[in-house]
């Protein structure tokens, strides 16, 4: 595998996650876990020490402390990401044959689980910032305008999934939209992988945690936005909408029976962090760093877009005429790794290690770029999906993944129904799912998308064989 030489040196910046800066912001107690015998914290399911289903042990003691220590009926830890906890929450929160409502910037997990599930995703459209091509959160009066949409259509949806933050740190007040869902008798998950500091509530100003909207299941990334290890991750279930019966059920489904000890000790490590008066200070250290960084860079004439997470920077690369996979290139070849590049922008995760000299070389190799790459020229707005407020799959979403498929070009894919998705990596947002029928201009918005997104966007793609002579 070959890597960047200053990844393997454990040299240059590193700008990505995991949020613990390559071990710099890796609780004690983990560092000290890890100093030991390599092997020595490889434990099975012993009785004293357990695991995230069993009702005894000191995992099941480590999550009721949790739980009641961020206000949550019950937590559970993950050790395969929040991929298998959000995917175990909506097989509890749905029943085979249900429709789920199911936000357009849905982690591709979420599509999964309703493959895996027999559920039907109602995709509903969302806010969409035309300047950087980028989703955002919708508010309370685009969620009624989706709930009537959906009884307009006849539709009985079993629950909502709600996507806050964002993949960029894009966050709004979820109460009023949780509250609005429960009087519709809505039980909702959010997908908070990305806020789980937000827990912490070291600061009135930061997002309020869904924890605090009251929402009935939330799924925390802790290695995303907390300082655990990769594939560490926390469920909350609160309320007596969801039985938590149902969630064990699932979860015994998704999940390993052999558990990771490592990653169920930084669960808790990393969760515990959020409640230290030291982690706390550090915490508030590494909001205030970013925040003057932030700062600096726009007076130094780095264009950087608004959003609520202090610890993410976007870097808006179409202000200045450049690709942001052409900046990643740059910065890379500089020595700086950021989390994700797209057509418009470069994120860069600051995480919760402390970074030296910062904005000096993003400021210098920001102003090197645009001398060597920028065409002076602003990139013209990009162009939201041509879809309706909320859609269907035509076929659904299991048949047409399981069914005989066939590769055809994109450009004569008018028509077709999809047979997988069409899914840039990061950040795993679907363009299409399994079961949508191509018109002519999801077709053409499709084809602009590919030549945006050099070589995550295919020319071919996999559609249902013989599905124009289907009557769907």
């Amino acid at each position: 595998m070959a890597l960047p030489s200053f990844l393997t040196k454990d040299q240059g910046r590193n700008l990505f996650l995991p949020a613990h800066g390559r071990g710099l912001a890796l609780p004690f107690e983990i560092r000290e876990l890890l100093a030991n015998r390599a092997g020595a914290w490889d434990l099975p399911e012993i009785p004293d020490f357990g695991g995230p289903l069993l009702p005894l042990g000191a995992v099941a003691e480590s999550q009721k402390a949790s739980a009641e220590a961020f206000g949550a009926d019950r937590c559970w830890y993950g050790v395969n990401g929040a991929t298998g906890l959000l995917q175990a929450s909506l097989l509890a929160i749905s029943s085979p044959g249900d429709a789920v409502l199911i936000p357009r910037n849905v982690h591709k997990s979420i599509l999964h689980a309703c493959l895996l599930g027999g559920l039907t995703p109602v995709l509903f459209d969302i806010p969409f910032l035309s300047d950087r091509g980028h989703y955002t959160n919708p508010d309370l009066s685009w969620m009624e305008g989706v709930i009537a949409a959906v009884f307009e259509k006849g539709l009985d949806i079993s629950c909502a999934v709600l996507v806050n933050p964002t993949y960029h740190g894009y966050a709004i007040d979820l109460k009023p939209i949780v509250s609005y869902l429960h009087r519709k008798n809505l039980p909702v998950l959010v997908d908070e992988a990305h806020g789980a500091y937000f827990v912490s509530d070291v600061e009135e100003v930061l997002p309020k945690s869904a924890l605090v909207a009251n929402a009935d299941l939330i799924v925390h990334s802790l290695h995303k936005s907390a300082q655990g290890l990769v594939q560490s991750a926390v469920l909350w279930a609160k309320g007596n909408l969801i039985d938590t019966r149902r969630i064990d059920r699932s979860l015994s489904w998704l999940q390993t029976t052999s558990p990771s000890s490592l990653l169920l000790a930084s669960c808790e490590a990393s969760l515990k962090e959020f409640k230290d008066p030291e982690g706390l200070k550090r915490l508030k250290e590494r909001i205030l760093d970013a925040r003057i960084l932030a700062d600096g860079l726009r007076k130094d004439g780095v264009p950087l877009l608004d959003n609520q997470d202090p610890l993410r920077l976007i870097l808006h690369t179409a202000r200045e005429g450049i690709n942001g996979f052409v900046a990643d290139d740059w910065f890379i070849k500089n020595g700086v790794m950021a989390e994700l590049p797209e057509p418009g922008c470069l994120t860069f995760c600051l995480g919760l290690a402390h970074h030296m000299g910062l904005r000096d070389l993003i400021r210098d190799l920001w102003h090197e770029l645009v001398n060597c790459k920028g065409t002076g020229s602003p990139f013209e707005t990009f162009s939201p999906p041509p879809i309706p407020k909320i859609s269907i799959p035509e076929m659904e979403i299991s048949s047409a993944w399981r069914a005989q498929r066939e590769s055809i070009y994109l450009a004569k894919a008018e028509g077709r129904i999809l047979s997988d998705l069409i899914c840039p990596y990061p950040p795993g947002i679907p363009l299409a799912v399994p079961g949508e029928k191509l018109d002519r201009d999801r077709v053409d918005w499709m084809l602009n998308q590919s030549a945006l997104w050099p070589s995550q966007v295919p020319n071919q793609i996999n559609v249902v064989a013989g599905d124009n002579e289907l009557t769907i």
